[in-house]
C-alpha cells in the first residue's frame, strides 16, 4: 500500500471508532438521571458503596471514625450554561469510556497487518487484556482513588467559619482525573508486554531498577491522590503489585523468546 492508502485506511478506522464514541456519548447523554445522580454524583454522598465498605471495615476492627453521615460540601453551579456544558461534555467523557476497547481494536486493526506473523500471534488477545486492564484501573480510580480523594479534600478546612461550596466543574475533573489516572496506569503490564516483545526492556533491568520504580510509583501516587497518607498507601500497593507483575511477564516473554531462538537453530542445524 501507497502512503496515501494508509492514511485513507486510518481514516476510515478513526471514522468507526467516532461512531462507536458519539453512539455511546448519546446513549449516555440521554440517561441523564443514572448518569448523574448514580454515577457522578455517587461518591459525594455518604451512602456511596466505598463509604459504606469502609464503615464496615470500621465496625469490624472497632475503628468506628470510619463510617460517615455526611460529606461537608455542597456542588454549585455558577454560570448560566454550565449543567449544559457539564452535561454535554460527561456524556462524551463517558462515550469515550465505553468505546475505548472497540477504539483500540479499531487501531489494532490498523497496527496488525504490519506485524510479522509470529509478532501477530504473539500478540493475540493484546485488545481482551488491554480493555480489561482498563476497566479494572477505572473501577479502582472511581471506588477507591476518586472516593478518597473527594472525602479527603471536601473534608479539609483552614478555618470551620470557611464553608466549602465546590463548583461543579471542579468535582467533576477531580473525579475524571483520579479514574482515567488509574486506568492507564493500570495498563502498565501490556506496556511491559510490548517493550520486552520489541527487545527495549528486560525483567532483569526492571528488577535492577525496583527501587527507582518504587520511588517514581510514590510520586505518581502523589500526584493522583489528594496529600493523605492513607489514600497515597492504597493506591501505591496495587501499582507495586502490578510492577512486580510485569516483571513476571518480561520474563516470560524472554523466555519464550529464547525457547523460539533455540529451537530455529535446531532446525537449521539439522537442515544443514
Amino acid at each position: 500500500m501507497s502512503f496515501i492508502d494508509h492514511l485513507e485506511a486510518l481514516r476510515w478506522h478513526i471514522i468507526r471508532a467516532a461512531i462507536a464514541v458519539v453512539a455511546f456519548a448519546t446513549a449516555a447523554f440521554f440517561a441523564k438521571d443514572f448518569l448523574f445522580h448514580d454515577l457522578i454524583l455517587g461518591p459525594s454522598r455518604a451512602d456511596f458503596w466505598t463509604y459504606r465498605m469502609f464503615c464496615r471495615f470500621g465496625q469490624w476492627v472497632g475503628a468506628p471514625d470510619l463510617c460517615m453521615d455526611k460529606i461537608g460540601f455542597v456542588i454549585q453551579n455558577r454560570e448560566m450554561s454550565g449543567q449544559l456544558t457539564m452535561h454535554i461534555s460527561t456524556s462524551f467523557i463517558v462515550g469515550l469510556v465505553l468505546g475505548f476497547p472497540y477504539l483500540f481494536w479499531e487501531l489494532w486493526r490498523f497496527i496488525k497487518p504490519g506485524l510479522y506473523p509470529h509478532e501477530q500471534a504473539n500478540s493475540r488477545g493484546a485488545v481482551f487484556f488491554v480493555s480489561i486492564l482498563f476497566a479494572i484501573g477505572l473501577l479502582f480510580g472511581y471506588y477507591v482513588a476518586a472516593p478518597l480523594s473527594i472525602n479527603f479534600l471536601a473534608g479539609y478546612v483552614v478555618d470551620p467559619t470557611i464553608e466549602n461550596q465546590i463548583d461543579m466543574q471542579s468535582y467533576l475533573s477531580t473525579l475524571t482525573t483520579m479514574s482515567l489516572s488509574c486506568a492507564f496506569v493500570f495498563e502498565l503490564p501490556m506496556i511491559v508486554f510490548f517493550l520486552a516483545k520489541a527487545g527495549l526492556i528486560t525483567h532483569e533491568i526492571m528488577r535492577m531498577y525496583r527501587k527507582h520504580a518504587i520511588v517514581v510509583i510514590l510520586v505518581v501516587a502523589a500526584v493522583i491522590t489528594p496529600p493523605d497518607v492513607s489514600a497515597q498507601i492504597i493506591v501505591t500497593i496495587p501499582i507495586i503489585l502490578l510492577y512486580e507483575f510485569s516483571i513476571h511477564i518480561a520474563r516470560v516473554v524472554r523466555r519464550n523468546s529464547t525457547q523460539r531462538l533455540n529451537e530455529q537453530l535446531a532446525q537449521n542445524q539439522g537442515i544443514s
